[in-house]
């Protein structure tokens, strides 16, 4: 008997590669001045000498003598070798030797997928290595870039591998904790996902196997383990060599990444020391970035290219001096510049929680923040979030506070602070907290919500909870308002509510509760 597995993962990227290649390359030629640059598949040795199937583009005309700027890809979690040869292109054009390689695990690489454990960032160190011993390429001028699964791999790159001068991080993460179990909540749809797709078109190796399945299972015995686990993959965990190797970072998210929420991003450029940039965009995870894979106009893979362009080769371009934090609104708004992160929060408003709500737990009220990938992808491409009646809510399942009706558009930016007082029938449990826009006639538009758990509180006995809602730039128009719903159960989320809980928010006079919006002012 074969392996019907690895057949599928052989057979898929043959057609995703012969796909990609019709489209961009039309087949690896030596590089000449009508063909454009050259296209070379190799097999790099990885830590260990675990083989890594990597192309390298190398810009028309170079010869062995020339020392030209480099910049290696790591592939997308589940994508194959080919992910990045249209932007490979683009860049070799501009005079950039470009090594793209597929992630250990992963399709037709060796090893067993780390999860951006030590092996992956070794390996990226190595395939610098290949890189400056087998092309044209400059060991003083050397940058690392990536969507997603690339774009951590080449942070944690950055902290251990000081050659790095340059890196554009795109829909990544910074605190894998932060982003798959904020508010110490698993994240399903997103873990599923990932866990799934691996499993596809890899090879996950015990380890990760292991702590997806106690992920998955609630297993609350193994917590310590998995958070272990995850900051040893969290580049905020190496911020002190980052900063201290002196890295350009350029970080680029979309508001609604249901993977990797733009919070922990923020917090992470905050703590930055040197050359750096924030952009955030409309959109689901990688979907900012996705047009530019295929080589279409694209402003985050054009800012990238800018940021390479000002830090490896000293262009100057002009986007040092632009403000550093660039946010596009989801709406038909341009970009909005801001000197840093906390300059966004700078105007804040808050309305009251000032009625109790009193909740049966386990039942959806229709309250929910949609499906991972496919719902902020259509709010990205027809600005249509997730609605609920507020109204016809029950308020059996759901509590619901709103807001003043507004005059003036209320261009909220930033992140939403949730404060309240919640008092448990049981020791565990789970909520759900959804910021809506809500029209004259009671339609709710979803803006941001964040999951919150809690375990080993006494049952009956009052505690305060500060929730931040997951970071968004969304345009309030006059005449609606602004409601705060909280219920039990949502799809993209494990919840931890013991049968026939009940759930009390209320707001004691020497602790108010209340939501905090953050506003622009013009």
């Amino acid at each position: 008997m074969g392996h019907p597995r690895k057949a599928l993962r052989t057979a898929s990227v043959g057609a995703v590669s012969a796909a990609l290649l019709a489209g961009t390359v039309l087949g690896a030629t030596p590089a000449t001045a009508e063909t454009g640059p050259s296209v070379r598949f190799v097999d790099i040795a990885g830590d260990g000498g675990t083989v890594l199937k990597a192309n390298v583009v190398t810009p028309a005309g170079a010869d062995a003598s020339a020392r030209l700027p480099l910049i290696v890809l790591p592939t997308s979690w589940a994508m194959p070798q080919i992910e990045y040869l249209a932007q490979a292109q683009k860049l070799a054009d501009s005079g950039y030797v470009v090594v793209s390689y597929n992630s250990r695990g992963f399709w037709q690489s060796g090893g067993e997928i780390e999860t951006a454990g030590p092996k992956d960032i070794a390996d990226a160190s190595k395939v610098i290595d290949w890189a400056l011993a087998n092309t044209p390429s400059d060991a003083g001028h050397v940058g690392m870039a990536g969507v997603s699964y690339g774009a951590g791999i080449s942070l944690l790159a950055a902290a251990h591998d000081p050659r790095i001068k340059a890196v554009a991080a795109l829909s990544g993460w910074a605190d894998l904790i932060d982003s798959i179990y904020s508010g110490r909540t698993q994240h399903l749809q997103a873990a599923g996902l990932l866990g799934g797709l691996g499993f596809l078109t890899g090879r996950p190796g015990p380890e990760l196997q292991e702590i997806l399945g106690d992920f998955l299972s609630s297993n609350l015995d193994k917590e310590d383990e998995m958070i272990a686990w995850g900051r040893k993959r969290s580049p905020v965990t190496y911020l002190d060599q980052i900063n201290a190797n002196g890295a350009a970072i350029m970080l680029g998210n979309a508001w609604g990444d249901t993977i990797f929420p733009p919070n922990q991003y923020a917090s992470f450029y905050e703590k930055l020391t040197g050359p750096k940039r924030l952009e955030f965009r409309p959109g689901d995870h990688a979907t900012a970035e996705a047009t530019g894979l295929l080589g279409l106009p694209n402003d985050t893979w054009t800012n990238a290219h800018r940021w390479f362009d000002r830090h490896l080769k000293g262009v100057d371009n002009g986007i040092d001096r632009e403000q550093p934090v660039q946010l596009k609104p989801r709406s038909d708004a341009g970009y909005e510049g801001y000197p840093d992160w906390k300059s966004v929060h700078a105007n804040q408003r808050k309305f009251a929680l000032a009625d109790s709500e009193h909740l049966w737990a386990n039942v959806d009220s229709g309250a929910n923040g949609g499906i991972t990938l496919l719902t902020n992808l259509l709010d990205q491409i027809a600005q249509t979030p997730p609605t609920v009646s507020v109204p016809l809510l029950n308020r059996a399942f759901a509590g619901v506070w709103q807001s003043e009706w507004y005059g003036t558009p209320q261009r909220v930016r930033g992140t939403v602070k949730v404060h309240t007082t919640v008092t448990s029938t049981k020791e565990s449990g789970t909520f759900v907290a959804y910021l809506y826009d809500v029209g004259p006639l009671g339609v709710g538009k979803l803006i941001s919500n964040a999951p919150y758990t809690f375990h080993g509180k006494t049952a009956g006995q009052a505690f305060p909870v500060d929730l931040e809602l997951f970071s968004t730039a969304y345009d309030v128009p006059a005449g609606h308002r602004l409601a705060l719903v909280v219920d039990t159960v949502d799809p993209l989320y494990i919840e931890h509510n013991p049968s026939g809980a009940q759930l009390t928010f209320s707001s004691p006079s020497a602790d108010p509760s209340y939501v905090s919006v953050p506003l622009r002012e013009k």
